[in-house]
């Protein structure tokens, strides 16, 4: 038997001391801040007691007794205030920070990696993606060491704690799915099994769904269901007929009993079992407060039954721990179906204190009310610490000014995307072999095939192109192998999202720096929003590349076709959003993106564009499948930085600018025809290519909130080129998405603005139709800017119509 598996008698009774201290430091820290801290706004604070219970037991054998430095958790949700706990002992948390709990700078509701100060692995705020999130942590620390980085740190496995009833989030069985094509290792899941959601008790039986669901799929299954009580129960004569009791117990009235307590227990038991039966005898040998225990000894609240499970585990198949626990175990209200959100009253947290011996204004002593010698529960606590996981550093990369490009005539953005990784992947460089590509089977329409081509298809087995072998003609070539540098990955653009997560964070998991481009189609980012947001929340670096975009699209139809994914762009936290016109433009924005997404700094603003550019951060680039004319020109230092920064003028405004059109994107032959037209009538009219509606907006509120401050010199980029244009101006803005993406321009030095985009689903068509369609074409332009400017017609506007 492993060692793991094993433990002493008097490190048993010390971790059973310890399992008792945190589930009153998670219970008093939640009551702490719900009674005791002063309430300025009234709102109930909450903390989830009862969920938090149901995991105390399997969360102190794992984090003092089974984890390993080289292992990660994702804590279910709800659990965070025992975590919380765990690193107050381990004296990795705060007394102030617990005191603080849900307050402000205080311990996080939820684990949190970039808020919270104790050392969270993986943030777990939203339910189901931090289960999903160690699957595909450990497929990248895989592709890691099959690519022979970090070989000489052990593997270690990635776990998650999962509520049973957080097991209906969707997006955890596409994760599985992927998880068995991809061959997962490495992988524990544990399931906090008892039998209650938020609302409800949940179904019989789902246990065996479960069951045949992981196995299905290439898991082993432990079922972990009663502790040594029982079992020791079930050895007694008449232990089978309980035992068969308790299987045929339904959740409800399993549930209710245990609220009731052993009166309760008595009277159901013996009236099912009979009063002369040798079962009866086991029961009536125990007192209700025996019988009570007896009853509530699952394997989830069995340490001895935890610790020789988890520690028996001596390979590295994915496993599925169901370990059958109470909501509320050891409280007052264990059991209750209303328990979720309950907190226990001030009359109770008192009778809780007394009864583990527990003196008032000693709440957060380390060993207050513990019968144990403090010098073994520290030496416990001192083993477990020195266990305990640590973030890793990795080297930066370093990535070249520019990119190296052919640029055709014409040509589109999503092209450019494709030439500028194919020039990557044909360097020897350590930049070509850190970048890796994943995308939800739209690798080739997304301009990926020559990349992949190169770099060939990641598989820990290799497998060869059938295609190839049998020479049948064909432009990609799909060989699998260890060395392979892209992830092909089912239709589930949240998985996408959370291995994008996985991957972003190897830096910190592994010890290894990998540089994630992800691509899909950007409509569908809005299908895995949830998953973009939480890869953000946990500042996992990544680029994502989406398109096509907008209803350029145009054959189709709108089921394809983007509106609001700028606005996506400009309002997620974490995220670069950017959308160039041009080929250079993309090769500049792509060069920067690069270095951006292995930054690390502080967060002090640039005086230079108010942005917190040394914090780092993902990048958004929307691209288009539509050809356009490229322009010929050579991008001097100041047109580079003012692209990053998000925008240039390509027609400088004259002291007598009546117009300006702002653009961005695929409408560029639109605005530029348009600005022509209007060229010949109005004199100094001005053209702004707008490469990042996002950047631009940021520093702009960002330089206001400095003026605010006192920095009356603040003036962000957008504000320093506005300058140029008079206030009697007007201003057009046009892209293909939605209007509001750049109506806000007028705010900024109160210019009049027209803003053209598209507000409603698409359709098919061809490009002039649709643009004529939804108001976005040159003609659109030249009435716009009319109706901004009245009394001066403009002549070419009729022969437009």
């Amino acid at each position: 038997m492993p060692e793991a598996a094993k433990i002493g008698a008097e490190d048993l009774a010390a971790l059973s001391a310890l399992e008792k201290k945190v589930l009153w430091l998670a219970s008093w820290t939640i009551h702490h801040a719900n009674y005791v801290r002063e309430n300025v706004d009234g709102l109930k604070v909450g903390g989830h007691q009862a969920s938090s219970a149901s995991l105390a037991t399997i969360m102190t054998a794992l984090y003092f007794h089974i984890l390993r430095p080289q292992d990660r958790v994702a804590v279910k949700p709800h659990a965070s205030p025992i975590y919380h706990a765990i690193q107050y002992l381990l004296g990795r948390q705060t007394r102030e920070n617990l005191e603080a709990f849900r307050g402000y700078k205080g311990a996080q509701s939820y684990p949190s990696r970039t808020k919270d100060a104790d050392g969270v692995d993986f943030s777990t705020g939203s339910v189901g993606l931090g289960v999903a999130q160690t699957l595909f942590s450990s497929l990248v620390q895989d592709y890691v060491r099959a690519h022979g980085w970090g070989l000489d740190r052990p593997e270690g496995r990635m776990i998650a704690l999962v509520g049973d009833a957080e097991l209906d989030e969707g997006n955890i069985f596409e994760a599985i799915l992927e998880g068995w094509k991809q061959g997962l290792r490495n992988c524990w899941w544990i399931i906090d099994y008892n039998r209650q959601s938020l609302d409800a008790v949940i179904r019989e039986g789902l246990w065996s769904r479960y069951e045949a669901l992981f196995r299905a799929f290439g898991w082993d299954v432990v079922i972990l269901k009663y502790g040594a009580l029982l079992e020791a129960a079930f050895a007694e004569p008449g232990g089978d007929l309980l035992r068969q009791w308790i299987n045929q117990c339904p959740n409800q009235l399993y549930s209710a009993l245990v609220f009731q307590g052993g009166a309760a227990w008595r009277k159901h038991l013996l009236g099912d079992l009979g009063a002369q039966t040798p079962t009866a005898q086991l029961i009536e040998r125990r007192s209700d407060e025996e019988l009570s225990r007896l009853m509530n000894n699952l394997a989830g609240h069995d340490l001895p039954t935890l610790i020789e499970s988890f520690g028996s585990i001596d390979h590295d198949r994915p496993t599925c721990f169901i370990c059958y626990t109470i909501k509320g175990f050891g409280l007052p209200f264990a059991g209750h179906k209303d328990n979720h959100a309950g907190l226990m009253t001030e009359k109770q947290m008192d009778a809780l204190r007394t009864a583990l011996h527990i003196r008032q204004g000693h709440e957060w002593d380390k060993f207050e009310g513990l019968t144990e010698p403090a010098q073994r529960l520290q030496a416990v606590l001192d083993r477990a610490a020195a266990a305990a996981s640590e973030q890793q550093e990795a080297a930066t990369i370093e990535v070249p000014d520019e990119l190296a490009i052919t640029i055709s005539p014409v040509m589109s953005t999503q092209a450019g995307f494709g030439a500028l990784l194919n020039e990557i992947g044909r360097q020897k460089s350590t930049l070509a072999e850190r970048l890796v590509t994943a995308s939800p089977d739209v690798t080739v329409s997304t301009n990926l095939g020559p990349w992949v081509n190169r770099r060939g298809l990641f598989a820990k087995q290799a497998l060869a192109d059938t295609f190839k072998s049998e020479q049948i003609p064909s432009t990609y070539r799909w060989e699998f192998s260890s060395t392979g540098q892209h992830i092909e990955l089912g239709i589930a653009e949240m998985n996408l999202f959370i291995l994008l997560s996985a991957l972003g964070l190897s830096h910190a998991i592994n010890g290894e720096r990998l540089l994630p481009i992800g691509t899909l189609y950007d409509p569908f980012i809005a299908r895995g929003l949830d998953a973009l947001n939480y890869a953000c929340y946990q500042d996992a670096r990544f680029i994502l590349v989406a398109t096509p975009s907008g209803i350029t699209l145009a054959p189709e139809g709108g089921a394809h076709q983007s509106i609001m994914q700028p606005l996506i762009g400009i309002a997620q936290d974490g995220l670069a959003s950017f959308e160039p016109a041009f080929v250079d433009e993309l090769a500049v924005v792509l060069a920067w993106g690069l270095a951006y997404i292995q930054k690390a700094g502080d967060a002090d603003q640039s005086e230079r564009n108010w942005l917190r550019e040394e914090t780092g951060g993902s990048v958004y680039l929307r691209l288009s499948t539509r050809p356009i004319e490229q322009p010929k020109r050579a991008l001097t230092p100041d047109r580079r930085r003012e692209i990053i920064d998000g925008a240039y003028w390509l027609r400088r405004p004259g002291p007598n600018c009546q117009v300006v059109v702002a653009y961005a994107g695929a409408v560029a032959p639109e605005a530029i025809q348009a600005v022509g037209l209007m060229a010949e009538d109005r004199r100094d009219v001005g053209l702004l290519a707008v490469t990042s509606a996002d950047r631009l907006n940021a520093g702009w509120t960002a330089a206001q909130r400095a003026r605010e401050r006192g920095l009356a010199h603040a003036r962000s980029h957008i504000e320093q080129m506005l300058d140029e244009v008079p206030a009697h101006a007007g201003i057009v803005t046009v892209l293909d998405g939605h209007p509001a993406t750049l109506a806000w321009l007028g705010a900024v030095a109160g210019h009049r603005v027209r803003s053209l985009g598209v507000e409603h689903f698409g359709q098919t068509g061809s490009i002039p139709e649709l643009y004529r369609h939804y108001g976005i074409d040159a003609n659109a332009i030249v009435a716009a800017a009319a109706a901004l400017t009245p009394g001066r017609p403009i002549r070419h506007l009729h022969a437009l119509r």
